[in-house]
């Protein structure tokens, strides 16, 4: 990944209900989710979860597959796991951990000191 990309997905995640809208598809998995249960889930009208949407799936982070007449929304792994990567490729680079253990015990000490 790259930092535009990055960037655009970052800005696609930074809004409340896209951030909800994308946690709730990954917590759904491979099955994904129809537009109506999403809506009905997060209590979001259907003209604002259309561009919400809109607004993950131009970001990449999101899915889509038609089924018959529904349209099934699923997280994008891969590209989730890639914006994942980026963020933390030089996780403790200047601290010197050896370790992916060692960095995970840094993030954790951060977590519960924030």
């Amino acid at each position: 990944m790259d930092s535009t990309s990055a960037i655009e997905a970052l800005s696609a995640l930074a809004q409340e209900h896209r951030l909800a809208l994308f946690r709730l598809l990954v917590q759904a998995g491979q099955r994904g989710m129809a537009a109506g249960a999403i809506a009905e889930a997060l209590g979001i009208p259907n003209s604002s979860l259309s561009f919400h949407l809109a607004q993950l799936r131009g970001a990449k982070l999101i899915e889509q597959e038609r089924q018959h007449r529904t349209i099934i929304y699923r997280a994008n792994y891969p590209a989730m796991n890639a914006l994942v990567a980026y963020l933390m490729e030089n996780c403790c680079a200047a601290s010197g951990c050896e370790s992916e253990a060692a960095c995970e015990d840094r993030i954790n000490e951060e977590r519960e000191s924030a």
